[in-house]
């Protein structure tokens, strides 16, 4: 399962549950976006061709981050980019977010292990703002806000 979280027309979020299990390669991202993710399930004897990856210039002015959730479970609060809470999900092991615009935080739910991969060089006095996180008792799941 798939799904997008939005802000009206912005994509916050794309969320690869961890039942997902389509054949073939199925890419999730436009091929603008600044990061690329995708699924690929091949059977057995299938080759991937060797290949090498061509220097090239990119630039991009913001920072997106993948993160799987290898274990425990976890409620991510999406905020537009004017920190206004906006919904909840939750996530368990085995699920990926890819957290693409606007605003994100986290409260563990149970004790968690994850793996996070965002574009680099990273410098944290530069590349974030934090915030106050919202209240519990305001928390939702809506699908439209």
């Amino acid at each position: 399962m798939i799904e997008k979280i939005f802000n009206k027309k912005c994509l916050l979020s794309i969320i690869i549950r961890a039942e997902y299990n389509e054949n073939g390669v199925n890419f999730f991202t436009p091929d603008n976006s600044p990061l690329q993710i995708g699924h690929m399930k091949h059977p057995s004897g299938h080759v991937i061709k060797p290949h090498i990856h061509k220097e090239q210039k990119r630039e991009t002015n913001q920072t997106q981050e993948v993160i799987l959730i290898k274990k425990g479970k976890v409620r991510v609060d999406f905020y537009d980019d004017s920190k206004q809470y906006k919904t909840s999900r939750i996530l368990k092991e085995g699920d990926i977010i890819f957290l693409i615009e606007g605003g994100h935080g986290f409260e563990l739910l149970e004790s968690v292990e994850m793996i996070e991969v965002k574009q680099g060089p990273y410098d944290s006095n530069l590349d974030k703002t934090r915030f106050d996180p919202i209240n519990p008792d305001f928390v939702n799941f809506d699908n439209e806000f």
